[in-house]
């Protein structure tokens, strides 16, 4: 009977084995493989990096939050940490949230926070409550976007001061150049009327100059400036990326890339890949926060 029971945990232990349950994997550039120890050492040397997400993606949220960690022990404190998840005239109370004059109630029921924040951006904004970082809120009010997305760029000169400066300054270049924003054109298809294509693209535009702009007021000599954003916004160097290149080509920047796979070794997509500067590579199937 105990030979049985032997043999049975082997079969087991030996299934266990055989199935390589892999929860991410890093890339570089070059499609070679990049443990997370030798990353956080490479993204040090950077001013600005991107991290992009998939919103709802548990070990995407899990990973920002512990790649900052370890980037935070090797940089010696020195970071600066922002995310489009803020809108910008929301920065004053979550300074208030970081200086500890406002509690997480008095914070969510003041600012327009994502419905997810709880879960995956309340554990970054705490860690740099925790250790006394900025964390910028970088991204334009959602009802300027909106209001781009219907009126057209030009719309937004009619704001008052005040209003202006929670967006890029104007006039902002909007360009097919860009990466990212020619497959923006292509899923709106050729039966759309092109204004309004043109102001789809220019609300997208606006989010990311706005990005971008409130990056480059923040940024710190010898400090990395860690953003976190939807993939979309930075993905094949596009997106807030080419907007800060038009500003100051000589920054040194990084962009982390997500692509989901369906491989169980988490090999680099043979379909619809087209790398940055790292890549991380999750389950398909991984669980989703909502």
């Amino acid at each position: 009977m105990r030979n049985i029971f032997i043999a049975v945990l082997l079969v087991v232990f030996g299934l266990w084995s055989a199935q390589n349950f892999k929860p991410y994997q890093f890339y570089d550039k070059k499609g070679k493989e990049i443990e997370v120890e030798k990353l956080v050492k490479k993204l040090a040397d950077y001013d600005v990096v991107f991290f992009g997400e998939n919103h709802n993606n548990s070990i995407n949220h899990w990973l920002q939050l512990k790649i900052t960690e370890a980037l935070y022990a090797q940089k010696n404190g020195q970071l600066i940490l922002g995310a489009e998840m803020f809108e910008r005239d929301n920065q004053s109370q979550l300074d208030k949230y970081l200086n500890g004059n406002f509690d997480a109630k008095t914070l969510k029921d003041s600012a327009r926070l994502w419905n997810n924040f709880t879960t995956d951006y309340k554990p970054l904004v705490d860690f740099a409550k925790e250790k006394k970082l900025s964390f910028i809120a970088t991204n334009i009010p959602r009802r300027y976007a909106s209001q781009t997305s219907k009126e057209g760029l030009e719309s937004l000169n009619n704001l008052s001061e005040k209003e202006k400066t929670y967006i890029a300054q104007l006039p902002i270049k909007v360009t097919l150049d860009t990466p990212g924003y020619p497959e923006m054109k292509s899923m709106m298809g050729d039966h759309v009327d092109g204004t309004k294509v043109m102001n789809f693209i220019s609300a997208q535009a606006i989010k990311d100059a706005t990005m971008a702009e409130s990056i480059l007021k923040n940024i710190q000599p010898g400090k990395t400036f860690i953003h976190y954003n939807g993939n979309y916004h930075s993905k094949e160097f596009g997106g807030i990326y080419w907007y800060i290149k038009q500003k100051n080509p000589n920054l040194k920047m990084a962009v982390i890339s997500v692509f989901e796979s369906e491989n169980p070794e988490l090999k680099v997509p043979e379909k619809d890949y087209i790398p940055t500067d790292f890549n991380l590579v999750i389950p398909s199937d991984m669980t989703k926060t909502y």
